[in-house]
Parts: C-alpha cells; sequence; structure tokens
C-alpha cells in the first residue's frame, strides 16, 4: 500500500467512525425523548443502519461506502470500546458494596438459566409441532432445539453493563447480583452455543476448545493478579498511572481478542482482566481512565454490529411466532430469576428488578443468533422473530424498572426496603438524572 492508499484508507476509516458516532447520538437522542435508555436507542439505531443504508444505495454502493476491510477496522474500535468498559464493570463487582454469597448468586444463576432453556426447548417444540416445515429447516434435530434454548437464555452483558450504568444502579443488590449472574450465563452459554454448531456440523472438537480456554483463560487471570500485585507495579501505578492505564487497557484488549479467537467471547476475556486488578485506590483511578475511554467508543459497538450483522436486511416478521417466542423469553428468563432471586432470600421488589434486568437480551442474542444462522441452524423466519424478541425484551427493561421503583408511590403502600424518601420518591442512586429531574 502506497502512502496516499494509506492516507484516503485511513481518511475512509475516520469518516466512517464520524457517521457510525452521528448514528448512535441520532439513536441516543430518540432514546431520550422515548424515555427510553440510550442504549436501547443506539441498538434500534445499529439495527435500522444498515437495511436502510441497503434501501436507499443497493447493496453494491453499500459495499463501496463501507467495504469489508473498513469495517473490520471499525469492528475492532467496536470491540475495544466493549472491552474497555467491560474491564471498569467487572473490576466493581467486588468493590465495596454487597457481597453475595456462592448459594445466593447460584439460586440466581439457577434460575436465570435452567428455565430460560427448558423456554428454548418449547419455543423449538412449537417450531416442530406446529409451524410449518420449511420454517423448522433441515438442522439436526439435537442441534436446532440446543439452538433455540441457547438463544433464549443469553443475558446482553453489554447492554445490561450500560442500563446499569445509565441508571446508576451498578453497585446496588439487584445491580451487581443480575450483572454477576448475567456474566456466568453466558459463559455457560457459549459453551453450549459451541456444543449446538458442533452437532449441527456433527463435530464436538469446539466445545471441548471452549472448556480448556475456559480453563486456562482463568489461570492466566491468576497469574496478571499476581503481577499486579507486585511492587513493580504498584510504583508504576502510583506515578504514571495514566501510562498504566494505556498498558491496561492493551492487555485487556489483546486478552479479549485472544480469547475469542480460541472459540469463547471477549466478554470473558474482559472480565478476567477487571476481576484480575487490585482493588485499591491507586488503582482504582487506572481503571477509572480505561473505562472512560471504553464508555466513549462502546455506541461503536452497539452500531458497527447491527450495520455489520443486518447490512442484508431483516426480511418479513412472522408475527405469530413473534409473539410465542416473546412470550416464551418473558417467561423462562424474566420469570426464572425472579424465582431463582426469591428462593435466594432476596425480597420481592429486588428479585423482580434482578428479573427485569436479566430478561435484556440486546446485541450479544443478536450475535448468538447471527451464529445459529450462519451454521444453518435457524431459517430466515426464526431468526427474524428471535431478532425481534432480543429488541423487545430489552426495551421493556426500562420501562418496568420505572414502574417497579414507583409502584410503592403510587399504591401508597410503605417501601418494606426502606429505600424511600421522606416524600415516598425512590433514592437517587435507582433513577436516571433524567427522571430525577423530571419528577422535580
Amino acid at each position: 500500500m502506497t502512502g496516499i492508499e494509506a492516507v484516503l484508507r485511513t481518511s475512509h476509516v475516520l469518516a466512517a467512525l464520524v457517521v457510525v458516532l452521528a448514528i448512535g447520538w441520532l439513536g441516543r437522542t430518540a432514546a431520550r425523548r422515548l424515555r427510553q435508555p440510550e442504549v436501547i436507542g443506539e441498538i434500534v439505531a445499529g439495527l435500522l443502519a444498515g437495511p436502510v443504508a441497503v434501501a436507499l444505495l443497493g447493496q453494491a454502493s453499500f459495499a463501496t461506502v463501507l467495504p469489508a476491510e473498513v469495517s473490520k477496522i471499525l469492528s475492532l474500535f467496536a470491540e475495544a470500546g466493549l472491552v474497555l468498559f467491560l474491564v471498569g464493570l467487572a473490576h466493581k463487582l467486588r468493590l465495596g458494596g454487597q457481597q453475595f454469597s456462592w448459594r445466593t448468586t447460584g439460586w440466581v444463576v439457577a434460575g436465570g438459566f435452567v428455565p430460560a432453556l427448558l423456554s428454548g426447548v418449547l419455543f423449538a417444540c412449537w417450531v416442530i409441532f406446529v409451524e410449518d416445515g420449511q420454517v423448522r429447516g433441515s438442522a439436526p434435530l439435537p442441534a436446532f432445539v440446543l439452538m433455540c434454548a441457547v438463544a433464549l437464555s443469553i443475558t446482553a452483558v453489554p447492554v445490561l453493563a450500560r442500563i446499569l450504568a445509565d441508571r446508576g444502579i451498578s453497585e446496588t443488590a439487584e445491580g451487581r447480583l443480575s450483572m454477576t449472574a448475567a456474566v456466568v450465563i453466558d459463559v455457560a452459554g457459549w459453551l453450549l452455543l459451541s456444543v449446538a454448531v458442533g452437532l449441527g456440523s456433527g463435530r464436538i472438537d469446539g466445545f471441548l476448545q471452549a472448556v480448556a480456554v475456559l480453563g486456562g483463560g482463568a489461570l492466566a487471570a491468576l497469574a496478571v493478579r499476581y503481577a499486579l500485585r507486585s511492587r513493580a507495579a504498584s510504583v508504576l501505578c502510583g506515578r504514571w498511572p495514566m501510562v498504566t492505564a494505556a498498558g491496561l487497557g492493551t492487555l485487556a484488549v489483546g486478552v479479549a481478542i485472544a480469547v475469542e479467537r480460541l472459540g469463547l467471547t471477549a466478554i470473558f476475556g474482559a472480565v478476567l482482566v477487571g476481576l484480575a486488578v487490585p482493588h485499591d485506590a491507586a488503582w482504582a483511578k487506572v481503571v477509572t481512565a480505561v473505562t472512560r475511554v471504553g464508555k466513549a467508543l462502546i455506541p461503536v459497538f452497539f452500531v458497527v454490529t447491527g450495520l455489520t450483522v443486518f447490512s442484508s436486511g431483516i426480511g418479513s416478521l412472522p408475527w405469530a411466532l413473534i409473539a410465542v417466542a416473546v412470550l416464551m423469553a418473558v417467561l423462562g428468563k424474566g420469570g426464572g430469576s425472579y424465582l431463582g432471586a426469591r428462593l435466594a432470600g432476596e425480597s420481592n421488589r429486588t428479585a423482580a428488578k434482578v428479573g427485569t434486568l436479566m430478561n435484556t437480551r440486546g446485541l450479544t442474542e443478536l450475535v448468538v443468533l447471527k451464529v445459529g444462522y450462519s451454521a444453518g441452524l435457524l431459517t430466515a423466519p426464526i431468526f427474524v422473530a428471535l431478532v425481534v424478541t432480543a429488541v423487545v425484551t430489552t426495551m421493556m427493561t426500562g420501562p418496568l424498572l420505572s414502574l417497579l421503583e414507583r409502584k410503592p408511590v403510587l399504591a401508597g403502600l410503605p417501601d418494606p426496603e426502606g429505600l424511600s424518601g421522606s416524600n415516598g420518591d425512590s433514592p437517587d442512586t435507582t433513577r436516571t438524572p433524567r427522571e430525577k429531574s423530571g419528577s422535580s
């Protein structure tokens, strides 16, 4: 590549990055006007951007405007933003606040995973016994059923993280509990996705590789934690925090990309690095700097994923299939997570919030669906139905949380958890700044 070609390529990437950020801004603006979490606007804008651009420009012109090499670079920016943002979130999971026992976490994980898997099996049965045979497709039966089960059990860790941060509830009981359970469930979900793809192709080595990566990643995280606790690392962190932040960010992105290329999600790598960082004031400052960069870039993740996954359009909408999928998704994931939190001893209100948060699917679900669709496990009608389900269940999260926060006030009942102020309003830690200003 000549110098002129390199300059042109860089200019093309920067122009595309500006457009992507503008799409994210438009989505956030629309979401605010509709009183939805900003991340919902980014997701919907990303989903619509690809089909709209193709409809306006045509597939050939769209490929010229966003060629594969530029799209690949944008995807690197997107993944880096996601990883850096999740490093800070994972670090907070062990900072201060309420710590949960293995029993409590286990119940929420079981409640959010097992019933959701069963609801996916029921959805698969509906497709097999009620829908037309063309809707079912030709994938092997075990692979198809397992794929549907995984699709309805996923919780979107990146989207959940943004919702928790936007509403200021990352360190509340329901925020920390749902985030911890979501990370565990998604790791298990990616392992089962490897099994489903293996069953569809007649090979199972992908699952064995994923298990090996899981164990190796845990050992690597312990090694990173030991290295960051060394005297040299502590001195570097105290004297040059910004240099340390750059190094930590580079390490996190490297680990995440390596984990993803070895068969697991980059989310797992980011969480491992975040958990490995020591918990003291100096390192907290470093992690804050890393998270700030990630938060600025994470809209690129939502928009670019929508552009690359749905640039060919989403087709017609099978309404009956969508209704069944949404019903199964809410009952399995939301209802199961609520039940798990109640069995763990959490209050009614906290359990309801956990169920609402765990029902968030977002773009992690969309990526999983794209894997299943590309592997031939899902047909186009099922793919579209589950895409709409992911968007609908994610859009439900904000309004349901607001309803749960205001319910004691509307009903004129005392707040059993002591969360209300003297006038019955919810505390500042569970409401967005926009809701606070709106209520005043």
